[in-house]
């Protein structure tokens, strides 16, 4: 298979470049991005936008077509949406929402749904409206209807603290959409504290950054924080045709948790 000229380019940057600093600059160049990739082979569902071809993407092994160069969304991020969209009613609702490790292309489209009291949170990104830690959240308790925490998990050392500050500031019933890099071969998740280096972490976990691999317990360390879990496998909702046009991952479940109080 010929390689992609852009996947050496774009190792490069994401193994060189902080993600603060590439969440500014894609700020400054992605009207331009836009232009240059416009076409009608792929289309993002979050914006309708439509491009020749979105850029390949990952810090390991590159996935093509992965970035979308308008929106800067990925795989998950166009699945997430279409599962909000096409299988529930919450962009309809009148509700308060946390959305912790805030995406690019979700802050853009969130602040603009009135019916949401919507309010976001990292602890680094210069995307958010506070900046707070997730072990330490600045709400009073039973306070949100929604949280979204994507991506966020496998880069916290300490994830059964997280989940549990996340279940103090929900309100019962409430909802928590929280993705993860989920490997379906592993019965338990894999974790070392001793693996503390960049090099290391990138070899056993998968990213530099990221501090375990989950496996299929995740499901449990949901339910040990007080929610009830439930596996969403939407992509079997979805046509081959709309995976394609979309560029959907393969084989990504959305975790979702109901908080019991």
């Amino acid at each position: 298979m010929k390689k992609n000229p852009l996947d050496k380019i774009m190792k490069l940057i994401l193994k060189f470049f902080s993600r603060q600093f590439l969440i500014k600059i894609s700020l400054i160049l992605r009207p331009f991005l836009r232009i240059l990739y416009k076409g009608e082979k792929y289309t993002d569902p979050i914006d309708g936008s439509s491009y020749r071809s979105f850029l390949p993407y990952g810090y390991n092994k590159l996935r093509e077509n992965a970035l979308c160069p308008g929106t800067l969304s990925l795989e998950r991020h166009r699945l997430l949406w279409l599962y909000l969209k096409k299988k529930t009613k919450l962009l309809e609702k009148n509700i308060s929402v946390l959305h912790v490790a805030p995406e690019i292309i979700f802050i853009e489209k969130f602040r603009k749904i009135t019916n949401w009291n919507y309010v976001s949170i990292d602890l680094n990104s210069p995307l958010a409206d506070i900046k707070g830690n997730i072990y330490s959240l600045p709400f009073k308790e039973n306070y949100f209807d929604l949280i979204l925490c994507n991506h966020v998990l496998e880069h916290i050392e300490d994830d059964n603290k997280a989940l549990n500050e996340l279940h103090r500031v929900i309100k019962n019933k409430g909802i928590l959409i929280a993705q993860i890099p989920l490997d379906k071969n592993l019965k338990k998740t894999f974790e070392n504290k001793e693996i503390i280096n960049r090099r290391d972490r990138n070899k056993y976990f998968g990213q530099y950054d990221h501090v375990r691999i989950y496996g299929l317990d995740f499901y449990k360390r949901l339910s040990n924080s007080g929610f009830k879990p439930k596996k969403v496998d939407f992509l079997k909702k979805i046509s081959t045709k709309e995976k394609i046009k979309y560029c959907l991952p393969k084989d990504e479940e959305i975790p979702v948790g109901i908080a019991i109080k």
